[in-house]
């Protein structure tokens, strides 16, 4: 049944695209985002392409409480998806006390409020970086946690709370979904992960590259026992993550308490194999050098997902071609991210930059 669902970080690269999926199952959303690194533009591609609007929209700090407690007190909240965090692993190494604040005190200040306002379904954004340098792959939820650097750290931490906070008030429902590598952008070209400054994660840096806005990629460490030397990782397409998301509102009530799943594609490629996919879908080069291992980093990271399959019946559909082209897409309608509006319908979508 349509619900209406909070979205903390719903501007963000995963929550726009969790929105556009909410909005077009039938559900009011609402978005709490404080744009630190999101751009409330994404907010009015979200109703273009929905085709309604959100039911509301708050330039908030997910550690305010009284801004909250206002989100809540105005709107029918039924289920809050939690997505507001910092989340590049090497500016975590850098500057993990803003990390823990954020990710954290974030998810506790959330809590806490969703207690007050008698608000007890949440799906919580976790990671597959709470497994850290896994022995063996690909990872179930019930392999080791041994996260190696403080944002993965953080969203263990997170889990460990809810589990906690779950057994306080068993009225609590609880998903946390540890999903890969999301990648790729909405098919419309219309949204897709325009990060503020220099990107964090590998995608949006290729597609940087690719559209000539970067000279070249760093490929951090070519030494890695894996077949290329490369790090391999489980690459979902965002829509998929999206989608995961939406039919996890539709789970919570299986039961109370703390679930955790995979959500992933089964399925590693490397940092070298995703640079030659995009490569042959944008008709672009994507130059690169081989730069030293980046801290925290592991070799692997491959989900098993028939966990989540099992259990809903759903699994992801977009393979990588899709993921490179869609991102593709969104980097050549945007070759400055959001600042650069796209053509009308109609208007180039190769050649000639259509923001030039």
């Amino acid at each position: 049944m349509p619900e209406t669902v909070l979205v903390t970080g719903g501007a963000g690269f995963i929550g726009s695209h969790t929105c556009v999926e909410l909005l077009g199952h039938g559900h009011d959303v609402v978005v709490v985002d404080n744009h630190v690194n999101s751009s409330p533009e994404a907010l009015d591609r979200i109703a273009k392409i929905a085709g309604r609007p959100l039911a509301g929209a708050y330039r908030a700090d997910v550690r305010d409480r009284k801004a909250l407690r206002e989100v809540f007190s105005s709107h029918p909240v039924d289920a809050v998806i939690h997505f507001a965090a910092h989340k590049a692993v090497g500016e975590s190494a850098a500057r993990p006390v803003e990390y823990y604040d954020t990710n954290v005190a974030g998810t506790c200040a959330l809590l806490a409020v969703m207690h007050e306002q008698r608000v007890h379904r949440l799906v919580f954004s976790s990671s597959c970086s709470v497994y850290g340098d896994a022995g063996t792959v690909p990872l179930t939820e019930r392999s080791p946690v041994a996260p190696t650097n403080p944002y993965a750290r953080t969203k263990l931490m997170c889990e460990r709370i809810l589990e906690d906070v779950c057994d306080h008030l068993p009225q609590l429902k609880v998903l946390a979904l540890r999903y890969f590598n999301p990648v790729g952008a909405h098919p419309s070209g219309l949204l897709g992960e325009d990060p503020r400054g220099v990107p964090g994660n590998l995608m949006p840096y290729v597609a940087q590259v690719a559209v000539g806005r970067r000279a070249q990629l760093s490929v951090f460490g070519d030494d890695y026992p894996t077949p290329d030397g490369t790090g391999v990782r489980d690459y979902i397409h965002v829509m998929d993550v999206a989608e995961g998301h939406r039919v996890a509102v539709g789970h919570l009530d299986d039961r109370t308490g703390m679930r955790v799943f995979n959500l992933g594609t089964g399925t590693g490629t490397s940092v070298l194999q995703l640079v030659a996919a995009f490569g042959e879908v944008s008709g672009r080069p994507v130059p690169y050098r081989v730069a030293g291992r980046r801290a925290g980093d592991v070799a692997e990271l491959v989900a098993d997902p028939s966990a989540v399959a099992a259990a809903w019946d759903w699994a992801t559909t977009r393979d990588l071609t899709a993921m490179c082209r869609d991102a593709w897409r969104f980097q050549e309608l945007h070759p400055d991210g959001y600042s650069c509006r796209p053509p009308r319908a109609g208007g180039p979508t190769t050649g000639e930059s259509p923001c030039g």
